[in-house]
């Protein structure tokens, strides 16, 4: 066995710790105990790191033996080459095509910055935004005294006897003050029109820099997706570029996801995002593939502290991203006996309806149904009752419950009924209130028993449907919660867990989960959340109170059901 980066677990294959029959699914998956003794081991060997970063292992079987690779995601400083698979194409060489051209576009950087930072362009903006407020309250002035003086000739007109000299002297009074307000506003014009020029000659040669910028950029991203020959499970090769062509040909027509991760450039070429093709998967299966091993399992991690942006838990498995990874992973893995995405497929559920009359019905739920139909074949509220009321274009949905959330639901049965009950969505008198079961290392969080959490979110344009926490560009998010205390958890993996009430202020998308798992939330993922967290036999949170008026009645009606765990 001559290739160092392989490392074999011969030891614990004979220890009786299996495999799946079927490669895991990377975007949803539960290591096996031999990928978690893999990681275990590789893990003893990593440093403590300042910024967290992504790793992972593929478990592969090579020349009759069973070991792992291992591999970051992105760059790694002072990483053993011979340690970790290596880049998929290494484009950092410091006089390689890539990186002298990368200096060129850093070149125009420093020169843009340059002139935004020259004194000379300062002041010139300076003085044109001075000579614009003074033009401004120059003409304004003249303007008042204009109507003032036109109040004051009505007023003397009114009171007493105008002579015919006299009204021409009004008359002359209002022509000469017009004249003159012309006469300022077109010599401000002409000033202006100097000071704005003597901007323009610096905006435009920054202007120019930009696009030259953006036209070597696009150039030299197109050089390099071109130079990432993917190979896969089939022995077929292909450019990065070409891979997403493909995937973005073949899917586009039923998804707006590949619209969304993919860049356009000033040649209206369409690029993958930035870094594909560096993440673990990708560089874990290209070795792979590339010196004859077969890949078993592949179990990805985060090592060290979370970012301020995303939710990332230290030593915690994460499955593979949807922006930057689906299109490689489906190239790759094709051929292979992948286990099914149980995200995109269900089992026949039943919904449970509480009330229901002409106009409304209150149901609940199940966990693991969708609220809408989407693009996967798993079953909807929306479609089971279309089909049991007979309805095709009246709108239903009034508000949503993630896939995986159970509980309560409110939708209407007219149209009436739902523009009446979206309106009080819209203005946030309708009543919600969810329980959510987290691990009870919430309670050595130093944190009140109940408070409210305020974070900004948007959503991760390169990892739908997760969301982020972003103080600049996030839409306000408000949660009330209450710590209620430890209750027994009839779980296949945990067996006590801590009941936590929540109330949304506001309706975002995945805000209850990210207001519990990021770190200045609450700081713990509801148990068996796989997007924020970590797997359990289901996602333990319920919306279980639901208040509202009655859109034809106006009584109040209010809804309770609990949980069930």
């Amino acid at each position: 066995m001559t290739d160092k980066r392989f490392h074999s677990i011969d030891e614990i294959k004979k220890e009786g710790l299996g495999t799946c029959k079927s490669f895991p699914n990377p975007f949803f998956y539960t290591p096996s105990e031999m990928a978690k003794a893999a990681v275990s081991a590789f893990q003893a060997t990593l440093p403590i790191l300042k910024e967290g970063k992504m790793f992972g292992i593929l478990l592969v079987e090579y020349k009759g033996k069973i070991g792992y690779l291992q591999a970051y995601s992105g760059q790694l400083e002072g990483a053993n080459d011979d340690e970790f698979v290596p880049a998929i194409f290494d484009y950092l060489q410091p006089d390689g095509y890539f990186k002298t051209h990368e200096a060129e576009i850093t070149a125009i950087n420093k020169r843009i910055a340059e002139l935004k930072q020259a004194d000379n362009f300062s002041k010139a903006q300076q003085m044109f935004a001075e000579l614009k407020a003074e033009a401004n309250e120059t003409i304004s002035t003249a303007q008042k005294a204009i109507v003032v003086a036109k109040m004051l000739r009505d007023k003397r007109r009114k009171e007493a006897f105008v002579s015919e000299r006299e009204s021409e002297e009004m008359v002359r009074e209002s022509q000469y003050m017009k004249a003159e307000l012309h006469r300022t506003k077109k010599r401000y014009a002409a000033l202006l029109s100097e000071a704005e020029a003597k901007v323009n000659d610096f905006q435009a040669e920054i202007t120019e820099l930009k696009l030259k910028r953006k036209r070597m950029s696009d150039q030299l991203q197109r050089w390099l997706f071109s130079q990432f020959t993917l190979q896969n499970a089939l022995g077929e090769r292909k450019d990065l570029l070409s891979v997403y062509r493909d995937y973005y040909l073949k899917s586009t027509h039923h998804s707006a996801l590949a619209t969304r991760i993919l860049a356009t450039n000033s040649q209206n070429t369409l690029f993958p995002p930035s870094g594909t093709g560096e993440c673990c998967e990708p560089k874990l299966l290209q070795y792979a593939f590339e010196h004859d091993m077969r890949p078993i399992e592949m179990a990805m991690f985060w090592w060290g502290a979370a970012p301020k942006t995303e939710i990332r838990q230290h030593k915690t498995f994460y499955p593979a991203c949807n922006g930057k990874c689906k299109p490689l992973l489906e190239w790759y893995l094709k051929g292979m006996n992948v286990a099914p995405n149980p995200l995109e497929t269900s089992e026949e559920q039943s919904l449970k309806i509480i009330y229901e009359d002409n106009d409304l019905a209150v149901i609940v739920k199940p966990c693991g149904m969708l609220t809408v139909a989407g693009r996967s074949q798993r079953q909807s509220v929306e479609v089971i009752l279309r089909t049991r009321w007979s309805l095709s274009n009246t709108p239903i949905i009034v508000h949503r419950l993630d896939m995986a959330t159970s509980g309560l639901l409110v939708v209407a049965r007219n149209k009436e009924a739902h523009k009446d009950l979206q309106a009080q969505f819209n203005n946030r008198s309708v009543k919600k209130r969810y329980t959510a079961l987290l691990s009870t290392a919430l309670l050595t969080k130093d944190l009140p028993t109940e408070g409210t959490i305020s974070l900004p979110l948007r959503a991760d344009l390169l990892d739908r449907p997760r969301q982020i926490v972003d103080h600049e560009q996030g839409k306000p998010a408000t949660t009330y919660y209450k710590i209620i205390g430890k209750t027994p958890l009839n779980d296949s993996k945990i067996k006590e867990a801590v009941r936590v009430e929540l109330q949304p202020l506001t309706g975002r998308t995945h805000q209850l989960r990210v207001h519990c798992a990021h770190l200045e939330g609450l700081n713990t993922p509801i148990l068996g959340d796989t997007l924020y967290g970590t797997a359990a036999d289901r996602l333990y949170l319920h919306a279980e109170y639901l208040s509202f008026v009655h859109p034809r009645t106006g009584k109040e009606l209010q809804f309770q059901y609990p949980m069930e765990y």
